[in-house]
């Protein structure tokens, strides 16, 4: 284990022990006698995790002399993060007090998070992609009543991401897990505006997690495709990173930002590519990329020269944006949470004109910070690309006006300050959005491109 990973985990609360390295499915029993002593063990997996390493694991427990409840194997084709398989675990798990060995990546692990927790269960996690960061974060993110919620829950109390099962998963899914650790990037400079608007500040110990040694994390995009055993350790060791960043801060704030807002957006209005959901990762890989694009013009823009009374009299009342709102999201089934999340982030004309203040005087500082946090868009499209992720909005099933109308409609979906809230304040959000999709932009609309011919 790196002795950043060792740093970490010291500064989780949760997780007590992770193993990262080759070929140590062996070492499952022992960990597990370590932390759950005489205590039962089940198994939770799907068929594919199942024949991957749950058999293995099961028959590495049983000749140890743990003992087992038997399988619970998801047998949904369709399985996803979705609140009625939380249900159905945890059903299963009421009617014993076996710890659960949650074995498979993002889906498994966030439904057997859920469901131990409910059952009032501590679990440990096999992982067998680097596919997303939530193994070891705080909270599970479930679909529920429509929309992408965070359950508060424990992480696993112990983890173990065997690199020879990981290099090995499907590429889209390791490729998912690069587009996930990428977020960071635009995340950090999310949380570099928060902090420096005075809204939210940066927890050090948070950030350091997460963001010291993330552009080297990030290095090898063509090595994490071909499975090289270095690049695909930097990678799940990374991910693991954000979730002890996570568990430390009760937060998503240090892994999270406006790219993530996207792709909860999309899960809320049921998006799906050809029928098919889209990964949380090749979700977030657009996400991030929409938010870096918009970045680049920003950094090209005079806020040092921003109008603040003009910002503050163009400032809505909190009534008027809740019509705005539900004038919104009138056709969808998360009405109701577009005025919610607007309204406790809302901030009168005082409170307003203070952050823009801020923004004003320190512009030139603000500037260099984000310069400094972000790739630029184009290199990061070509590592998306390398590592065999999305890297255009129709890859996702994504029209250009459908991902224009996502900058106007994530922000109001999370009460998280990020560059979009930058925008509504600055009363610029027109004016970037015509940067990204005019005749010029990188995502120029077919009407635009037609107006330039």
């Amino acid at each position: 284990m790196s002795t950043k990973v060792e740093a970490a985990l010291k500064a989780a609360s949760e997780t007590k022990d992770l193993l990262v390295g080759s070929n140590i499915l062996d070492k499952v029993p022992d960990l597990f006698k370590k932390y759950f002593g005489n205590n039962k063990a089940v198994i939770i997996a799907d068929e594919t995790t199942y024949k991957i390493a749950g058999k293995q694991i099961a028959d590495l427990l049983s000749k140890d002399g743990v003992e087992q409840e038997p399988v619970f194997i998801f047998k949904d084709p369709d399985l996803y993060a979705e609140y009625s398989f939380v249900e159905e675990l945890a059903a299963s798990l009421s009617v014993h007090n076996a710890v659960p060995i949650a074995v498979g990546s993002g889906t498994i692990n966030d439904l057997t998070k859920l469901a131990a927790h409910q059952n009032g269960r501590e679990y440990m996690c096999v992982a067998t992609a680097a596919s997303m960061d939530g193994y070891t974060a705080f909270g599970a993110s479930i679909t529920a009543d429509g929309a992408k919620q965070t359950f508060n829950c424990p992480a696993p109390k112990v983890c173990v991401a065997d690199i020879e099962i990981i290099r090995n998963a499907p590429t889209k899914m390791t490729a998912s897990g690069y587009a996930d650790l990428f977020a960071k990037i635009t995340a950090g400079a999310d949380w570099i505006l928060a902090d420096s608007l005075g809204v939210e500040p940066i927890d050090e110990q948070a950030w350091s997690i997460v963001q010291d040694g993330l552009h080297d994390a990030l290095s090898d995009p063509e090595g994490v495709h071909n499975g090289d055993p270095q690049a695909v350790t930097e990678l799940i060791s990374g991910l693991m990173l954000g979730g002890f960043a996570m568990q430390w801060s009760k937060s998503s704030r240090p892994a999270s930002g406006a790219e993530h807002q996207f792709s909860h957006l999309w899960n809320m209005e049921h998006h799906t590519n050809n029928g098919e959901h889209i990964s949380h990762g090749f979700q977030v890989a657009i996400g991030t990329l929409a938010i870096s694009a918009l970045y680049e013009e920003i950094l090209k823009y005079p806020f040092d020269q921003l109008n603040i009374e003009g910002c503050c009299a163009n400032w809505p009342s909190p009534e008027a944006l809740e019509i705005e709102s539900r004038i919104l999201f009138k056709d969808t089934d998360f009405l109701e949470i577009g005025v919610q999340e607007t309204k406790a982030k809302y901030v009168d004309t005082v409170g307003l004109a203070k952050q823009l203040e801020l923004l004003k005087n320190n512009w030139v500082e603000i500037k260099q910070k984000l310069k400094a946090q972000l790739v630029p868009f184009s290199e990061a499209q070509n590592r998306l690309k390398m590592v065999g992720a999305p890297y255009e909005p129709e890859h996702i099933g994504l029209t250009r006006e459908y991902l224009k109308n996502t900058f106007i409609r994530a922000q109001y979906i999370r009460r998280r300050f990020t560059v979009l809230d930058l925008l509504v304040r600055t009363n610029t959000l027109d004016f970037f959005l015509d940067k990204l999709f005019g005749k010029e932009g990188v995502w120029v609309l077919e009407e635009n491109k037609l107006l330039s011919e």
